[in-house]
């Protein structure tokens, strides 16, 4: 990573930004004070409510953290295709006791709102979802002091970021919980994504920015591993997402290490877009019908979501995780930092001393 980021926090690891309520200003303010670099998620949410958790976070910590900032979509949904999820979905809506959402409820998720509170209030790093934004946002960004950083699932997405100015490069694996971070949404790719390691040695040879890996990284000998080949960082998100500051539902942090929930998948079941979560009742009820139409899918499923978490039914919730998630750890994020720090040291160390690691 370039001298002037890496000097921003101490140890190599970043707490990716979870949205819908999980990268919570504690969580963040944990592991920046542990030494890594927290972050917030401002996707699903209004600008003057990014703006008020940044202020909160700045109340907890005085270290550098970071904002995550989803890109706004073109419109490629199907309207009728949505309308027949939304039929499909009808059983859904009348055993949870809830109305399905207005699919129409917006697109852009405020996005300019957005640039306007980062510009005038600059916060030290931000980082893009979903795309890339152009050049004139990176640098007007660059002009208050703010480092940024933009996802990419493919080497061709990782030249559009370095093009863009971009200082860093979030190569993120399909091992990945959550959304994936491509920059365009086609469902004839879906699941055929790389690998983080292949990922980040076809990443190293078609730019020169630095690279900071996600995908599955549980343990500090994993960090080692993504360091070794080529990343100055890792983020991390399934690791964070058990912490005792998570803002996740108590069902969905039990969810990662229950034996009912064995394997992962990438599903378009509640967002419209792939994502990767355990793979529960309603993924493997919906999934294989569910359209490309995000934000709609989102918007569309989002009550009954509510409903199910509210009902303490995990079969019906969105339960985000990576494929690491059965080596999840159920600490303070502020200890976990230093447990994956002393593993990244172990590891290091068994590295240079010709061990393997």
């Amino acid at each position: 990573m370039s001298s002037a980021l890496t000097d921003l926090f101490p140890l190599p690891i970043v707490q990716a930004p979870m949205a819908g309520g999980v990268s919570v200003p504690q969580l963040a303010a944990a592991v920046c004070e542990a030494g890594g670099l927290g972050f917030l998620a401002a996707g699903y949410k209004t600008a003057d409510g990014m703006y008020q958790e940044i202020k909160q976070l700045r109340s907890l910590t005085g270290r550098p953290f970071g904002v995550n900032v989803f890109m706004p979509q073109p419109e490629y949904a199907d309207p009728a295709a949505v309308d027949v999820y939304a039929h499909q979905l009808a059983g859904e809506a009348t055993w949870y006791e809830a109305e399905l959402g207005d699919p129409d409820s917006g697109r852009d998720d405020g996005f300019e709102a957005k640039l306007v509170v980062l510009r005038d209030n600059p916060v030290p790093v931000v980082s893009f979802h979903f795309g890339v934004p152009s050049r004139e946002v990176v640098d007007a960004l660059h002009r208050v002091g703010t480092f940024v950083l933009a996802a990419a699932t493919t080497p061709d997405e990782a030249r559009a970021v370095e093009r863009a100015g971009a200082d860093a490069v979030i190569a993120q694996g399909i091992e990945a919980g959550g959304h994936q971070g491509t920059h365009r949404d086609i469902p004839e790719t879906d699941g055929s994504g790389l690998g983080l390691l292949s990922l980040i040695a076809q990443v190293r040879e078609a730019v020169s920015i630095p690279i900071v890996a996600a995908g599955g990284i549980m343990r500090g000998g994993q960090i080692a591993g993504v360091l070794a080949a080529g990343a100055s960082a890792a983020q991390l998100g399934t690791a964070f997402l058990a912490t005792h500051e998570s803002g996740a539902n108590a069902l969905h942090k039990r969810a990662l290490t229950n034996p009912l929930f064995v394997r992962t998948e990438l599903t378009r079941a509640f967002s419209g877009r792939p994502a990767r979560g355990l793979v529960n009742r309603f993924l493997r009820e919906h999934g294989p019908y569910a359209p490309a139409a995000y934000p709609e899918i989102h918007h569309l499923t989002s009550p009954l979501r509510k409903a199910a978490a509210k009902a303490g039914d995990a079969q019906g919730m969105a339960l985000w995780a990576g494929q690491g998630h059965r080596m999840a750890r159920e600490l303070p994020a502020g200890q976990l930092v230093e447990v994956l720090a002393g593993e990244l040291a172990t590891a290091r160390a068994s590295l240079t001393g010709g061990g393997v690691l």
